[in-house]
């Protein structure tokens, strides 16, 4: 049985959370995770992986079990929770790694790999966005006019997502058979993203995602021009990031795999298997 420890450290002042699990010394996957997640959402995802890979899955500041200071005592940016990130794994000494990326684990995983481009081994992304065909148009417009009127009205509207209902929404949209997904998950999600004041930390990270259009078109050259290997497997019913995200990585990145699920967002909460098998044999065609 695979042994996963479960650790805090403290990086550049701020208390960090993440599963740690596999040998020392085996190629290193970093698995970042999403809105409104946490590294809970690969509880199971980690022990498939880590017979073979050295897995670090860290929660990002503000969320999961890492600590969530005030919006006032730090800049909640991607930028921020990227550099945040990128110490994190000085500080575990890993210097090349495959990233797993969903959701808000894309931005954050994009900047690691524009600002260290030879550290990247790999690319799996799981309904992590990088272009503009892969928003939705019903979900991201409340979102598009808060970037440009952050009014008592837009936030309103946007503070919806914080609610248990919506985020049970994330969970099971787009999934056939909503029986196979845990209640624990939302109701884990709900709990911390309720903690006092974190509502203002989510609010700045809405505003903040505006920041992560402009970064597309220099991802996009640092596929082309890196050739990083490349997988999209995605949840093809997803109603937040619509499987034409996971098309246009074909475009930029020489051979890129892309596998569209019968899933949604939360992909690895439905299928996890199928999932877990495409990663694996990804993994192993590039990383050995």
């Amino acid at each position: 049985m695979t042994t996963v420890h479960h650790r805090y450290t403290t990086v550049d002042g701020q208390r960090l959370f993440y599963r740690e699990a596999g040998p020392a010394g085996a190629p290193t996957v970093v698995l970042l995770h999403g809105f409104p997640a946490s590294s809970f959402m690969f509880r199971n995802l980690i022990p498939l992986l880590a017979d073979r890979y050295h897995v670090i899955a860290p929660d990002h500041l503000g969320f999961g079990l890492s600590g969530a200071p005030p919006a006032g005592e730090f800049t909640y940016t991607f930028d921020g929770l990227a550099g945040l990130t990128a110490a994190l794994l000085v500080q575990l000494r890993v210097t090349r790694y495959a990233m797993y990326v969903q959701d808000y684990g894309a931005p954050v995983g994009w900047r690691l790999a524009l600002a260290n481009p030879a550290a990247v081994t790999a690319i799996v992304t799981q309904n992590g966005n990088g272009y503009e065909a892969g928003f939705t148009e019903g979900f991201w417009k409340p979102v598009r006019e808060y970037w440009q009127d952050p009014s008592p009205q837009a936030e309103a509207v946007l503070r919806q997502a914080l609610t248990l209902e919506a985020i049970r929404w994330q969970y099971l949209h787009g999934v056939p058979d909503e029986t196979v997904v845990s209640p624990d998950t939302w109701y884990h999600d709900f709990a911390l993203v309720s903690r006092p004041g974190n509502d203002l930390v989510q609010l700045r990270l809405f505003a903040d995602y505006a920041t992560n259009l402009p970064l597309y078109p220099k991802l996009h050259a640092y596929l082309r021009d890196s050739r990083v290997p490349l997988l999209a497997v995605w949840g093809a019913n997803d109603e937040i990031f619509g499987p034409d995200g996971a098309r246009a990585f074909a475009g930029d990145a020489p051979g890129a795999e892309i596998h569209l699920l019968d899933g949604g967002h939360f992909l690895l909460e439905s299928h996890l298997d199928a999932a877990a098998g495409i990663i694996q044999r990804f993994l192993e065609g590039t990383l050995s």
